[in-house]
């Protein structure tokens, strides 16, 4: 079967994962807000015979990789060069869209542009002729409706195999530039060009780089500054991979921005032409016009596009009423005071509707597992078979499970928010707040995938940092997206709201939220201040239009991320329950332990004057025989260990377990207490929620539930957040401080809380 690769690319919210789902079949996570994809992705699909390898490449508005996702996207499509490029292109937003296709001509590669969101250009009162778009621009341009995968997307397929007459087949395309595609040459005014031939000259004599780019175009990034370009040509001019070595020159600045050095270094013939070019230029273009190179090619760049645009492409029909829509909205929405009231309010709304109506649905659950444990204790003989099913599968897991609902309703509003278009409206509205903290407003999404509003994960919000350009803003907001409500620390605030605080859970939950965002900013300010200083960037967002999520498209994300929930209860959190089952099972008591407690129990049986009280009294023993096995166990004696210092925070023995056990996935506290619990009681056919018997057990207090879910918010986050934290850092150096200093925060607040509270009589 022939084989062959097209990669998705375009501007952030463009469409490229939708459409990638609508090919290959694949559910990767879409939103209507910038910034989702991080990484390539690859899927496939046949048509025709043909195989074909689809690569979903982060959004980038320019080939001037300027952060990491668009370095991503800029390598692949230069060392990889894939047999088609589909430029996806929002048709409502034309010529900003066009500005990365027309780089993408600029370096040779075959370019099909796919005009999505033609529904959202109609209702705008836009209209495209497709046909003199594609014969102007030199390449194919198919329109698609890409959310609803049908659209123009069946047109999109036959381009693809040859069965449009627009397009010969992608396996007959050659490599580079292409016949249909010829490399663009635009004119970007007489200084300019000459310095471009130039320098091009001097990049084909020295043969820099051009197995991998076209001459021109390289040409073009050292007139754009682009700093991985400029640091290429100075480790070939100098021989070195240190980077640039002329940080500590005296003479004048580089295009990089560091001053050049008058030595043997800076002399390399290949350097010196080109950088002699270049200062030369930009002295001239401030001297005469007061610009640069870059904003000249900007400017000249927009211009080519306008000048097609105005050749009877784009005809606009007025409709105030469909023009305006989300404009009218943001007013509301987005206002200075009016805005983050109303935001407080969804959230606060968010949680209410959550909690109100999964209800039903969790004590059905509870019932379920209770049920089960019921059963299994009439089945099964007491023994140490019986007490794993019932006390480390049923209990652990069933306890995780129990949540299903609330994290499903959840899963579903926050799908509602981010198609809508709302997310990105909050992340524009927090750019003013991160400001004042040293991070920046393109931080708002990594937070938010994190858990900002709630049931989020760590690792997609850690490698959403890539978004960020400026260093020092991306290892702040890397080192403090932990501290958001993921989806595994929803449990444990859920399970000890409703055991403590069932009255007022909404509130609760929001309160949560609030702190949790609050501490991450403080210590983001710390960090800015300490470990990361440095300036902070400007920050510049497009707003998405406002969408009426599709039922379909919110339906399948809700499945989607409960379905993670309750695989990773099956599989991870099953093994570890079973293992901490275990840790708390043996090796059991010493032999005049155990002869102690059946001495009890024969005196009971000898003493008792009638059917009550013995069964009181013998309920009684053996719960105190249960803790005794727990406590003496190899998880009982190390959280006894850890007791001397947790007991200033409020934690006894079993919650020091709990917490341990979290560091590989926070769900474990939960299911850790649920076999805890389960293993200190007797009465299988009374069964009773966690919660409850929480609110029962002696030593649990509302003061230890607030300690302990400020804890479990701050402390080190899991095994494998970690693991992703280390790899975008660069360093295992960052993953274990993260876990210390994480860890380290977490008490001492925990400590603070629960003596404060103490102290106030609470």
């Amino acid at each position: 079967m022939i084989s062959s690769t097209i990669a998705l690319a375009g501007n952030p919210n463009s469409g490229k994962t939708t459409l990638f789902n609508a090919l290959t079949g694949a559910r990767q996570q879409v939103g209507n807000y910038p910034g989702v994809t991080v990484e390539k992705k690859q899927g496939t699909f046949s048509l025709n015979g043909r195989e074909f390898n689809v690569i979903d490449l982060p959004g980038t508005y320019s080939l001037s990789a300027y952060s990491l996702e668009e370095m991503v996207a800029r390598d692949y499509l230069a060392l990889e060069k894939p047999d088609m490029v589909v430029n996806i292109v929002d048709a409502s937003n034309l010529e900003r869209n066009l500005y990365l296709s027309l780089q993408f001509m600029e370096m040779g590669l075959p370019v099909c542009i796919a005009l999505n969101m033609m529904d959202v250009a109609d209702k705008r009162g836009i209209s495209i002729d497709i046909e003199k778009l594609s014969s102007l621009l030199g390449v194919p341009v198919v329109p698609i409706v890409a959310r609803n995968g049908k659209n123009g997307v069946k047109a999109l397929l036959e381009s693809f195999s040859g069965a449009s007459p627009q397009l010969p087949p992608v396996s007959d395309r050659k490599q580079g530039a292409d016949l249909l595609n010829p490399l663009v040459s635009i004119s970007y005014g007489n200084d300019v060009d000459e310095a471009l031939m130039e320098i091009e000259k001097i990049v084909v004599e020295n043969r820099f780089l051009t197995d991998r780019y076209p001459a021109r175009w390289i040409a073009l990034k050292f007139l754009e500054n682009d700093e991985q370009i400029l640091k290429l040509a100075l480790e070939y001019g100098h021989g070195t991979d240190n980077g640039c070595p002329c940080r500590d020159c005296e003479h004048r600045m580089l295009p990089c921005g560091v001053e050049q050095r008058e030595s043997d270094l800076c002399r390399h013939p290949f350097f010196q032409k080109i950088d002699q070019i270049l200062f030369t230029l930009t002295q001239h273009l401030e001297d005469t016009i007061e610009s640069d190179p870059e904003a000249v090619i900007a400017d000249h760049r927009y211009g080519y596009i306008r000048s097609i645009l105005k050749q009877g492409v784009v005809s606009r029909n007025y409709n105030e009423e469909r023009l305006q829509i989300s404009d009218r909205m943001d007013m509301i929405l987005t206002h200075r005071l009016m805005g983050p009231v109303i935001m407080g309010f969804i959230i606060y709304a968010l949680y209410y509707f959550t909690f109100n109506y999964s209800e039903r649905p969790v004590a059905w659950l509870d019932f379920l597992f209770g049920w089960l444990g019921g059963t299994v204790d009439t089945l099964l003989p007491d023994g140490q078979l019986k007490s794993l099913v019932i006390s480390g599968v049923i209990d652990g897991v069933g306890g995780v499970l129990g949540f299903v609902p609330l994290i499903m309703y959840m899963f579903f509003f926050i799908s509602i928010l981010e198609d809508s278009g709302y997310l990105a409206r909050v992340a524009f509205m927090l750019d003013r707040v991160f400001r004042v903290f040293g991070l920046h407003g393109s931080s708002v999404m990594p937070f938010i995938l994190s858990g900002g509003i709630a049931g989020g994960c760590a690792v997609p919000g850690i490698m959403a940092t890539r978004t960020l350009k400026s260093p020092r803003e991306r290892m702040a907001t890397l080192l403090t997206v932990p501290f958001m409500n993921c989806g595994a620390k929803l449990p444990v605030f859920m399970l000890l709201i409703a055991a403590f605080f069932e009255a007022h859970r909404a509130f609760f939950m929001f309160m949560v939220t609030f702190i949790s965002w609050l501490g991450a900013l403080l210590v983001a300010k710390f960090f800015r201040a300490t470990i990361v200083r440095g300036e902070s960037t400007p920050f510049i967002m497009e707003l998405p239009p406002y969408r009426l999520p599709t039922v379909r498209g919110v339906l399948i994300h809700t499945f989607e991320r409960t379905w993670q929930y309750i695989k990773k209860a099956g599989t991870v959190i099953l093994g570890i329950s079973v293992l901490l089952w275990a840790m708390m099972t043996f090796p059991g008591l010493p032999d005049e332990k155990a002869d102690m407690f059946e001495n009890q129990k024969r005196e009971i049986i000898e003493s008792s004057p009638d059917e009550d009280s013995l069964f009181f009294a013998l309920d009684t023993l053996e719960k105190s025989r249960a803790q005794a096995i727990l406590q003496h166990s190899f998880a009982g004696r190390a959280g006894k260990a850890m007791e001397s210092v947790s007991e200033y925070a409020g934690f006894d023995w079993r919650i020091n377990i709990a917490l341990v056990g979290g560091f590989a996935a926070k769900e474990v506290i939960v299911s850790t207490l649920g076999t805890a619990c389960s293993l200190g009681e007797t009465d299988a056919e009374e069964p009773e929620s966690l919660a409850k018997k929480l609110s029962e057990t002696p030593g649990w207090r509302p003061l230890t539930a607030i300690s302990l879910m400020i804890f479990t918010m701050f402390y080190a986050p899991c095994f494998v957040s970690v693991v992703c934290l280390s790899k975008e850092a660069g360093s295992w150096k960052w993953g274990v401080f993260t876990v210390v200093f994480n860890t380290l925060f977490a008490f001492m607040l925990a400590v603070l809380i629960y003596q404060a509270g103490s102290m106030m009589g609470f």
